[in-house]
């Protein structure tokens, strides 16, 4: 499982692994937010509408859901099972929240935290991106703060200031982890 401040890098960091190990399988989230371009429905996110995403709430669908920036996201609790039961593993690109509510649930998941190099570096990162409001890199720059605070619940801490480097961090964690 995966936490890091939005624009931190942990979507590349994710599909990198991957990429290095076919064997895990990703979790695609279920999300109320809607698409950024050149996201693709089932791969990137699961979209939903908000009345679906609530229904899943009150059903107890949910290993783990959060509202973040004003959307709500969550992970499939029959998705988890299913693959745990049938002997695989799973890679969870997931905020703190969510975090803390799967190692609830799953007490033997395996957690790291990608660090940006700092707030300033994080700030130019979202701006980068061009796809958020002036407002909403306000609000994520606010909850990375939050969210920072919380890394050592974390069992690993990964500082991406350099791609490759942490990309070899990292590797080496799942491959320690899923002997």
């Amino acid at each position: 499982m995966v936490s890091a401040p939005s624009g931190a890098g942990k979507s590349t960091l994710c599909k990198l692994m991957l990429e290095e190990f076919p064997e895990i399988s990703f979790s695609v989230s279920h999300t109320t937010r809607p698409p950024r371009e050149g996201e693709v429905h089932g791969k990137d996110y699961f979209f939903i509408g908000k009345e679906a995403f609530e229904e899943r709430i009150e059903n107890n669908l949910w290993a783990e859901w959060a509202r973040v920036h004003d959307n709500y996201y969550g992970t499939s609790l029959t998705f988890i099972r299913e693959t745990l039961e049938n002997g695989g593993s799973l890679l969870l690109d997931i905020d703190v929240q969510g975090a803390r509510q799967i190692t609830k649930a799953f007490p033997s998941a395996v957690t790291l935290f990608i660090m940006a190099p700092d707030l300033e570096i994080l700030e130019k990162r979202l701006r980068s991106r061009g796809t958020d409001s002036e407002e909403a890199i306000e609000k994520r720059m606010k909850n990375a703060v939050n969210e920072i605070e919380q890394k050592d619940c974390y069992n690993h801490v990964i500082d991406n200031d350099d791609l490759e480097t942490s990309k070899k961090q990292m590797a080496a964690i799942f491959k320690k982890e899923l002997r």
